[in-house]
Order: structure tokens, then sequence, then C-alpha cells
């Protein structure tokens, strides 16, 4: 079933709405733009699809003359055209911080962190929620949900304050408490599941059949994807128009791995960028590693598995992008491995004591990936490379509490510090 594609809309007098339709990632199918994430022909996913000649009005200089956050771009996105009816906590521009003292210890030549953590909840998951919202809210929709393994619960309950929107956020019970005490403090309503990420998303998708609320990873799935693209697109502007030829993203659903690659393909086509080749590296936990598993097997499906580390940000067994994170890696010369938890601590306190960068477990998961990587001789030490850093590692605390003592504890005098060996 093909539905024609709703009419291209100019929302302001500036800015046009380049989103024309829905299709499917699969069949093709096409269907007018609104809450739906599902193909009722074949039950693949649906994504946005643009009007070329609306994002070939997009310019270098257009980009730059924005504000310094994720809407600069708005001109390549599916919602937020209409200012007032935006949600922003002004999400995005975070640094793109050269990695020169991680780099000279790992052996490479040019590494570059994306430092995702800068922006105002401390995760990348503020841009994916800015879009989603402002999509939710242009479509009509009070109150907003979601299923969240942290990230996701704490940026759309703060999101949802700022614009007066209802809030209802669902998360395994076994959440770090960080994320679930900065979720709570928002005010919305905050449910705790019997259960793993996957058991709160099945739920999740029986709930968005009953209610008329906006979920943004299930009916405005579409959009909300969409808010990866603009990682992709700064990383590129930061580098001074121009593609890295490596990026190593983490996996967890493995749509931020899949949108970054759109994001650059979509540079080169509409001429933003000279469009040179890239690779693209996944990074998983050993405990929670179906793409991986998938890559390293040769084969297309992604078994969904049950998650045991402590990467509770990308412990997703069932990832809806997994099939799609392999394709990109394989169209680009890429790989897609794991680590394991021991590994990953070691990567979060590597990247701390390198470039002073404390990134939560997803972080330490990219580091270790990038050694393991490297190790492995799958990944160019010569080649510019860029690592993404997607979330604060105040919000996992626990698993460095043993290893993040004091040198030493002391009596208050100096006779202590100097026989403590402290002044060497």
């Amino acid at each position: 079933m093909t539905v024609a594609p709703e009419r291209l809309s100019t929302i302001s007098s500036d800015v046009v709405n380049p989103a024309v339709s829905l299709s499917c990632r699969y069949c093709g199918a096409t269907y007018a733009l609104s809450p739906t994430h599902v193909c009722i022909e074949c039950f693949a996913p649906l994504e946005i699809a643009y009007d070329e000649s609306a994002l070939r009005r997009v310019t270098r200089a257009s980009i730059e003359a924005g504000p310094t956050n994720l809407w600069r771009y708005v001109g390549l996105l599916p919602a937020g055209h209409d200012p007032a009816r935006r949600v922003s906590l002004g999400a995005g521009w975070t640094p793109l911080r050269p990695a020169t003292r991680l780099a000279a210890e790992l052996g490479m030549r040019t590494l570059w962190v994306k430092d995702d953590s800068a922006n105002p909840t401390h995760s990348f998951k503020d841009r994916v929620v800015s879009v989603a919202l402002s999509a939710a809210r242009e479509h009509g929709y009070t109150t907003v949900a979601c299923a969240s393994t942290g990230n996701l619960a704490q940026s759309v309950a703060a999101h949802a304050a700022s614009a007066g929107l209802r809030s209802v956020v669902l998360i395994p019970h076994d959440l770090e408490d960080g994320k679930t005490v900065s979720t709570a403090v928002y005010g919305g309503t905050l449910v705790a599941i019997d259960g793993n990420y996957d058991d709160v998303n099945r739920l999740c998708s029986e709930l968005s059949g009953e209610y008329e609320w906006a979920f943004v990873n299930v009916n405005v799935r579409p959009f909300y994807a969409e808010g990866s693209k603009t990682l992709g697109y700064e990383v590129a502007e930061q580098l001074g128009w121009r593609l890295p030829e490596q990026v190593v993203v983490p996996i967890a659903s493995g749509s931020l791995l899949t949108k970054i690659d759109k994001a650059f393909g979509e540079l080169g086509r509409l001429g933003l960028v000279e469009p040179t080749p890239y690779r693209v590296f996944g990074a998983q936990a050993q405990g929670c590693n179906p793409v991986a598993a998938a890559f390293a097997r040769g084969v297309d499906t992604v078994s969904p598995m049950k998650p045991s580390t402590i990467a509770k940000s990308l412990s997703i067994g069932n990832p809806a992008d997994g099939p799609y994170a392999l394709d990109v890696a394989r169209r680009t010369s890429g790989a897609i491995t794991d680590v394991t938890d021991p590994e990953i601590v070691e990567g979060i306190r590597l990247l701390a004591r390198t470039e002073g960068v404390f990134g939560e477990t997803a972080g330490g998961v990219t580091v270790a990936c990038l050694r393991r990587l490297l190790r492995e001789g799958l990944l160019d030490p010569d080649a510019e490379t860029v690592i993404f850093n997607t979330g604060d590692g105040l919000k996992t605390l626990d698993p460095l509490v043993s290893t993040g003592k004091p040198t030493a504890t002391i009596r208050p005098s100096l006779a202590a510090f100097e026989t403590a060996g402290l002044g060497d």
C-alpha cells in the first residue's frame, strides 16, 4: 500500500520543512507524515523521507548563520521549523576534542573525542528528544512517554518539564541510582518495571496502542531517530567541513551508528562536504553483544539475548536497528566488536586519565573497543579517527567505586604528607 506524501509545507517564512512522508526501510511503501513507525505491508520500520530540492536549499552559510545548537541544522530535520513550537534545552554543538594524549598512548596519529556529555542532561539523547518532542507538539500531543535504559529517561523528563508537557517514563527496576534520581527530579511520572529494557520496551509498545501519547521511541521514533544525524553534521562542520576517515560508535539499538552514517552520506550528496570514503566501527559490551556476535559470525540475523553488563545504557538485547548497523559496518569496510566489563572500566579510566573526559560506561565501551580494534589490526592507526562519548560518567559511578579511592589517607600535617611520599 502506498499513501501519497503530504505536500511540502513552509512552516515559517525562512525555513522550509523538507520532510514529506514516511518510507518503509524494507519494501519502500510510503505513508503520510504522521506519528507511526511500522509498515503495515511488511512490518519493517519506517523512516523520514525528504524532498531533495528542499534539502538542497541548505548551504554551509545558512548553517553557520544558525544558533550554536542542533537547530542550526533544522533545514535537514523533520521537525522544529516553527520556533514557537520547538522543544529545546539548547542541545548540540558539543566539543570535538583533540585526543592527543590518548592517541599517543594507543599509537595513533590523529584522534578526536566528540563529547556529548556536554549536553543539557549530559548525554546525546538530548538531540533525539528535542526533535521527537518538537514533532510531538506539532502533532498535538500533550503527554510524552518512553522506555529507557536511563539517559533517555532523564532527557524526556527534562524536556517535557521545560515545555509544560506531561511525561511518563518507564525504566528497568535495576537502573543506576544516578539515572533514576536525575529523572525523578523533574516531577514527571516515573515507573520502574521488574524486568530488563526489552521487557520495558514491549510494555511501552502495548501502552502505545491504548493511550494517545507520543512515545518517543515507538510511534514518533522516525522523528526521534533523525536527531542523531546532528552528531554527524557537527563532526563534519567542526573538522572544517570534511569527513573523518574512521569513526567508532557505541551500539545500543544501533540507531546512532546508522544515523551518523546517514548524516555523512547526506552531507556528501548535498555538496556540503567532499564525499570522501570513511569507515564505521561499532562498539558493544560482551554482556550485551547481539550485533557484534552477528558480525563475528558473518550473518545478517541479529539474535536477541538477555543483557548482563555494567554498560546498562547499551543493554538492549533485541536492537531494532541491529541489522542496519551490520549493513553500515560492512558497506564501509568497518567492523563491530565487543569488550568485557573489566575492559570497560579500564576504558573509562584511560579516557579520564589521558584527556580529562569522564565518560559513562558506554564511553568506556567505545574506548576499550577502539583498543581492541587497533590490537587486532582492524582499525588503521594512521587514519583520522573520531570516537563518541555519549554520556557523563557521574551517571554511572557504581562500577568505579572499588577503584575510585584516595591515593592516601593521612593526618593533617606536613610530616604526614611527606612520610606518605606524596610530594615525590
